[in-house]
């Protein structure tokens, strides 16, 4: 099969690779519709990743059609439309039957194109593991574009606002309006926060924030701007959608006393200089971890099922699988209004 396969940094070529094959009887194999590229897959691209391998397929965000299950799933038959969550676990112990994969009991947690552990989903077809846990039929009403937000960037934006414990009438500031901070300041909105700043140094991305109703900011004046407006209270709620260390110090001085900040952006630094200080002074909740995309799933899909959500809006560009290294540049360079970058086998 054709996949995207890493070999360097800024290295995605298009090549042939073996097709997935089951390896347990609860595996199923997905010819996959359409994936995506997420902000995160960038660390890999530019040779920041979580391993050391190369040649391995890349990506964790796909839809496709069941073509093969083993013995031993139940929950899906050959012809499904599924959705694939990016982050996986063993499917069998509690936490997992919840839907919390990332605190998989038995140590099974793992996320798709990381390594040749698990290959990834940027390909013409993807091995599921556990896969009545894993995957899910695409609910009615959804589109196959809605369906791939879920698999990561829409179920994370919705976590990271969780986290941030946005409610009626608190002030959000969102640092990062990537596709997963657009959604997480149309997530905020939902959630009634009452005044949301977007904050993000390229100005297209800055005017669509301001389009789902926030107030746009520059981060190199988003401190001031924001100390003023609120005569030095700063905001309730802070969503980080970069993961850069300049990025979390500045969700952590927008803050107020006793304010929560939400960390959902990578980072791969193996040290922060976090102000322990400050943040016990003002007793700053902080958060930070990545999602259980199955977790957050029964909460999204009737919000986009009644249109109170609108995750494929921010779709930008879908092109044929055998064009991902172009779609990885454009991506990168944040070139020709690139956000949510869609492929498609």
């Amino acid at each position: 099969m054709k996949a995207l396969r890493y070999f360097g940094p800024r290295d995605i070529r298009c090549e042939s690779m073996d097709d997935p094959r089951l390896e347990s009887d609860r595996d199923a194999i997905i010819k996959v519709d359409r994936c995506g590229i997420c902000g995160s897959d960038l660390h890999i691209y530019h040779g920041q990743g979580f391993s050391e391998d190369i040649g391995f397929c890349v990506g964790h965000e796909a839809v496709g059609e069941v073509v093969e299950t083993g013995r031993g799933v139940h929950g899906l038959r050959v012809g499904d439309k599924v959705m694939i969550s990016a982050a996986v676990g063993c499917g069998a112990c509690p936490s997992c039957l919840a839907g919390n994969v990332a605190n998989c009991e038995v140590g099974g947690g793992a996320c798709y194109g990381l390594s040749a552990r698990l290959q990834g989903c940027q390909a013409e077809a993807v091995r599921v593991p556990a896969a009545d846990i894993n995957a899910r039929k695409i609910p009615e009403g959804l589109s196959l574009d809605q369906a791939l937000m879920l698999t990561d960037s829409l179920a994370t934006a919705w976590f990271g606002c969780r986290n941030a414990d946005i409610a009626p009438g608190r002030s959000v500031a969102i640092v990062g309006l990537g596709p997963i901070g657009l959604m997480a300041v149309e997530c905020a909105k939902l959630m009634g926060a009452s005044l949301i700043y977007g904050i993000d140094p390229v100005a297209s991305r800055r005017n669509l924030a301001a389009e789902l109703g926030a107030v746009p900011l520059d981060p190199l004046t988003a401190l001031d701007t924001v100390k003023e407006a609120t005569q030095g209270r700063m905001v309730d709620s802070v969503v980080e959608a970069v993961g850069s260390d300049p990025a979390i110090h500045l969700a952590l001085r927008l803050a107020r006393r006793r304010g929560a900040v939400s960390v959902i952006g990578v980072n791969q630094d193996k040290r922060f200089d976090f102000p322990m200080g400050r943040a016990f002074g003002m007793g700053l909740t902080f958060r930070i971890g990545t999602c259980s995309v199955p977790e957050e799933w029964p909460a999204l899909i009737p919000l986009i099922q009644s249109g109170r959500l609108r995750p494929e809006r921010f779709i930008s560009h879908t092109m044929a699988l055998t064009e991902g290294e172009a779609a990885y540049a454009l991506f990168d360079a944040r070139a020709d209004g690139a956000l949510k970058m869609v492929l498609q086998p």
